[in-house]
């Protein structure tokens, strides 16, 4: 059986499903032979139980047996090319899909080792041999094993490509620099290969570093998240937390509000129910009486009715009810002081909810420099322009989070936020469009956030300004009592932004500039 299985070609122990040799081969009732597993997982894929090979259906699915006598051949096969293969100095196989084959092979075609361009043919180890040791075919150009060499022939002149022109960047054979390249200029295909493929590498490199700062990026943006969602939680939490308390002092005073509005429906319950069991005892002795009055007048004893007339004349003492009344309780101002006593507890727990987050944004606290001093200096020359000189910090902000106070109380009109940074000698809208973002005091009109005209309950000295850049978020508090005074919200901040004051405003929604103080350049 040996001796057999040698004069046998691989082609005949290869599955044509995995085309590789076979294991545990089984035959259809047609006669074609598969590995059992390779079979098995076609049919139970495929639709109609048919052979791969001549198409016969099958229905219902054959039982299939490995057949014991091809199973040996295969397997002496593989011991034979095994031995083979490790005799030779170099591996020798068929080729399988996606390998170049040999073009010389009979039969089973091995996997080609090079590819010769003068030739245009692949070769295995074996034919391979002349090329390498014949003198005629040693100059020929042999390179890895390619597929199609047709395609390495110039179609006009049937001549190796060999040159590039870097004119039309096209490759070109010797004859096309004789025609229609004549002109171009024309280099060897080696040359330009070498230079086109350190092109590759600075463009590799350049991928790869634009690779490694996407994923620097991707980093940023997902730690971005995490912390949004932190933040998120933490501020949801908060909010659980105090509309929790805001809920209990609601019910705590809903409470309340109920139990003396009982308390006062019960009084009154009490005291009526004890003016009717007065007069309940009252009807029933005058009931008693008015019997034995009906008894002694239907009496037909003359002594009886006599001797009983004087204690029977006279009704039961009673009680004078002319003025008796139970009057209803009024309940008028119950449920203002109850909404007054929840409001004063509210106004606690707002107080306190913003002294919190002042102290939250007052950790983002910055130094600034805003000079009023400076601008007094130069009041007079504005006035005498009907202009008015202005303050931008030196210090900006072009990310994260900032904070900073400024005493306002000293002036009577001001203009107080944040601004781009910009050399201002005209007529500016208070606007974000214009890059403001503020608050004013205007002595005629109050105060104004931009164009939000705003009505405060009490008068702030001290202003205290936070900017949340990424956030795109301006917000102003009272410094002193904590209250927030104005947000803007949604901004799309671009550039540094500035701390800014003007010690005056016009009409609260424009400002006049003379000159802008400490402006960064």
């Amino acid at each position: 059986m040996s001796a057999a299985s040698c004069l046998l070609t691989e082609d005949q122990f290869l599955c044509s499903i995995c085309l590789d040799v076979f294991t545990d081969p089984v035959a259809t009732p047609c006669g074609h032979n598969f590995c059992k597993n390779c079979i098995t997982e076609h049919w139970n894929i495929t639709v109609q139980c048919q052979c791969p090979i001549c198409k016969r259906l099958y229905n219902p699915r054959p039982e299939l047996q490995v057949n014991t006598f091809i199973s040996e051949m295969a397997a002496q096969y593989k011991q034979s090319a095994q031995q083979t293969s490790s005799s030779s100095s170099s591996e020798q196989r068929a080729a399988r899909p996606g390998d170049v084959p040999c073009d010389i092979c009979p039969g089973t075609k091995l996997k080609a080792l090079k590819s010769c361009l003068v030739c245009l043919a692949s070769y295995c180890e074996t034919h391979l041999e002349p090329h390498l040791t014949m003198s005629g075919l040693k100059r020929h150009q042999l390179i890895e094993p390619v597929d199609n060499l047709e395609e390495r022939m110039c179609t006009q002149h049937d001549k190796l490509m060999e040159l590039f022109c870097k004119t039309d960047q096209m490759c070109v054979c010797m004859l096309c620099t004789y025609s229609d390249h004549r002109t171009h200029e024309v280099v060897p295909l080696k040359e330009e290969y070498e230079g086109k493929k350190a092109e590759l590498g600075k463009t590799e490199a350049e991928i790869q570093q634009m690779i490694q700062k996407r994923q620097v990026k991707i980093e940023e943006l997902r730690h971005s998240v995490k912390l949004s969602n932190e933040a998120a939680d933490r501020e949801k939490a908060e909010g659980v937390q105090v509309f929790t308390a805001l809920k209990e002092s609601v019910d705590r005073g809903l409470a309340e509000l109920d139990r003396t509005i009982t308390e006062k429906q019960r009084t009154t319950e009490k005291q009526a129910e004890g003016f009717i069991k007065e007069l309940e005892q009252e009807i029933s002795e005058l009931k008693k009486r008015s019997s034995e009055v009906d008894q002694l007048s239907r009496s037909e004893d003359h002594l009886h009715l006599l001797q009983s007339f004087s204690s029977l004349k006279v009704a039961p003492p009673t009680k004078d009810w002319t003025r008796v009344s139970v009057h209803p309780p009024s309940y008028e101002g119950t449920v203002v002081t109850a909404l007054n006593q929840l409001e004063e507890t509210l106004s606690k727990q707002t107080k306190d909810l913003f002294e919190a987050e002042l102290k939250r944004v007052q950790q983002f606290a910055v130094d600034v420099t805003l000079d009023p001093d400076v601008v007094h200096s130069c009041k007079q020359e504005a006035k005498k322009k009907k202009e008015c000189r202005c303050v931008l910090s030196p210090q900006g902000f072009s990310s994260g989070k900032s904070y900073f106070e400024v005493q306002v109380n000293r002036w009577r009109k001001w203009v107080l936020g944040v601004a781009k940074g910009s050399n201002m000698k005209e007529v500016i809208t208070l606007s974000p469009s214009n890059g403001y973002w503020t608050l004013c005091l205007n002595q005629r009109n109050g105060y104004y956030a931009n164009s939000v005209h705003l009505f405060l309950k009490s008068q702030p000295e001290k202003v205290g300004v936070f900017v949340d850049y990424e956030e795109g978020l301006v917000s102003f508090y009272d410094a002193d009592t904590a209250a927030l005074i104005y947000s803007f919200t949604g901004c799309c901040f671009t550039g540094k932004l500035y701390p800014y004051f003007s010690p005056c405003s016009n009409d609260g929604l424009q400002i006049h500039t003379l000159e802008m103080n400490c402006v960064p350049q």
